[in-house]
């Protein structure tokens, strides 16, 4: 008996633990919070921005000299009868020992160092741009999961308060039928009603846990965690959508947008490449420094040089060619990209006041008034006043009613949230 109720007062123990864990791990944020803490957090941010900090690295290291070369050789260990005596290297010792040594460094012509360097330098540009481009596309995936999440707490919430409601009416009717005042059909009916409910909100959660799943990886929370949104933002701050100028909009898509801003990157890094490339056609030269210790005409011969490339066969011809057509294919590639965008932003601009002429078309006081009717539905039909088909035709009205409304609210946040990802800025 010990051992049974020593048992029972850890699992009671452990439940108790496992429950207070579980609300002290609940993270309640508003939507601002929220991106706050992925932008500081997230890992995947963090691992592309170290990209600018390569291309950097890139910068350094294209703007130092090649290094010399020394050579030591002809080196003798040993001699024969037709070694000739020099003067010693130090004491009596190497009398027959001959050496050479040799320093070259290489010098680039025709600034070639410099207009690598500035190749290198649009290549951190574009690292820069190419992290703007995976923030935006981040910072749309994390904002539509936010919306997403706090339209299925709605929903859910909304299917809870039904559940509730109905669950009172089931019990009161359970009693009823019990007394024999009330056929046990009606109460079968409403305990459909009840079990998809219960069905509705158990979709609704799962939905949730893969929400929940998305935002903790954006975000860097513990899997332990449970996120809980509050209602700020999911209705956006859309007053001013109708004074959007399309044009501006446009322009300033095509100006600021990052990956149009690679487009023309990379077009500037073409044209820095092919000048590059045309001053491959001089060749670099290697000035020498020579010494030859007991091998030549004079002992401890010091002399210059210099070596180059004679430019008779090659004079880089297919890298010049490959580079200007580089530049004629970037030149089609900003204009087709261009005509994308302006289209882009136009689709979305419209996708975005088609769905506010939905939104405003709700009247301001509808959803308060469409609560305090099912409250009144749900009186007069305990007070057998309606019927229960009435009654459950209502409750399915209302829930749709509901639906329509929670989907125009996160419609018009999605859609505001593409035009801003489409335009490349904040549009407030």
């Amino acid at each position: 008996m010990k051992r049974i109720l020593l048992t029972l007062l850890v699992i009671v123990s452990h439940k108790s633990v496992a429950q207070t864990a579980a609300i002290n791990d609940t993270i309640v944020l508003s939507r601002t919070q929220a991106e706050a803490l992925f932008l500081e957090k997230n890992i995947a941010l963090i691992s592309e921005k170290l990209n600018i900090d390569i291309a950097d690295a890139q910068v350094i290291q294209a703007k130092l000299w090649p290094n010399p070369t020394l050579t030591i050789g002809e080196i003798n260990l040993w001699n024969n009868a037709t070694a000739q005596q020099l003067p010693p290297l130090w004491g009596n010792f190497g009398t027959t020992s001959q050496v050479t040594a040799e320093l070259e460094q290489l010098i680039q012509t025709a600034g070639k160092r410099k207009k690598l360097i500035a190749m290198e330098k649009v290549g951190v540009d574009i690292a820069k741009e190419y992290f703007k481009t995976f923030l935006r596309n981040l910072k749309i995936e994390f904002r539509g999961n936010l919306t997403e999440l706090q339209y299925t707490q709605a929903q859910e919430a909304i299917y809870k308060k039904q559940l509730s409601s109905m669950q009172a009416m089931l019990k009161a009717y359970s009693n009823q039928v019990t007394q024999g005042n009330v056929g046990k059909g009606e109460y079968i009916r409403l305990k459909a009603s009840e079990l998809q409910f219960l069905k509705e909100i158990a979709d609704l959660r799962k939905e949730n846990n893969s929400l929940q799943k998305e935002l903790k990886v954006l975000m860097n929370l513990p899997a332990a965690s449970f996120i809980k949104l509050t209602d700020e933002g999911f209705v956006p701050d859309y007053k001013n959508i109708d004074n959007i100028n399309l044009g501006n909009l446009m322009a300033s898509a095509i100006e600021n947008r990052p990956d149009m801003k690679v487009i023309k990157l990379g077009n500037e890094y073409n044209s820095n490449k092919y000048k590059y490339e045309k001053a491959m056609r001089t060749p670099d030269v290697t000035l020498g420094v020579s010494y030859d210790r007991g091998a030549s005409l004079m002992n401890d011969f010091v002399g210059i040089g210099f070596s180059l490339d004679l430019p008779f066969f090659s004079r880089n011809q297919g890298n010049i060619k490959a580079a200007k057509i580089a530049i004629d294919q970037g030149k089609l590639l900003t204009e087709e990209k261009t005509i994308s965008v302006q289209s882009e932003v136009l689709q979305a601009y419209e996708d975005l006041v088609v769905t506010k002429k939905l939104y405003d078309s709700v009247e301001t006081n509808y959803e308060s008034d469409l609560d305090k009717l099912l409250e009144s539905y749900r009186k007069n039909f305990l007070q057998r006043n309606t019927s229960m088909l009435e009654y459950l035709d209502f409750v399915d009205a209302y829930l749709d009613n509901k639906s329509i409304l929670l989907n125009s609210k996160k419609d018009l946040n999605k859609n505001l949230e593409e035009l801003r990802y489409i335009a490349g800025e904040e549009i407030n």
